[in-house]
């Protein structure tokens, strides 16, 4: 993993806890799908203040699954504010819904591994 992105290490007791208590849909995507694949991705990754869903070093890429909470005004801020300090870090963020991760979950596993594939190649 990176030595080089921000880490606030007080963080860490609360991203094992979330890495212990994922969501189904977390579950889904990381035993089903990404800890699979060729490329490492890591579980409630902390990048600064903040603990991303999943992260990938080598594609320098953030995969963050949203809930409905995700959709209250409030969320929808503090969202653009995660994704606007990842992205100035030079990282990519790729947002899917929980709806997407359980009724469209072989479109999500493409979206991934088309971006995963075109790094290999």
């Amino acid at each position: 993993m990176s030595q080089f992105l921000p880490r606030n290490k007080s963080l860490k007791p609360f991203s094992s806890n979330l890495r212990s208590n994922m969501t189904k849909q977390e579950n889904r995507l990381w035993y089903d799908y990404l800890r699979g694949l060729p490329l490492q991705f890591s579980r409630q990754r902390i990048i600064g203040g903040y603990i991303a869903d999943f992260y990938c070093d080598k594609l320098k890429l953030v995969i963050e699954l949203d809930g409905s909470q995700h959709y209250e005004q409030e969320a929808l801020v503090y969202d653009a504010e995660r994704t606007a300090y990842f992205e100035s870090l030079g990282l990519a963020v790729l947002r899917f819904t929980n709806t997407e991760v359980d009724h469209q979950f072989e479109g999500v596993c493409t979206t991934v591994q088309q971006i995963v594939y075109n790094h290999l190649l």
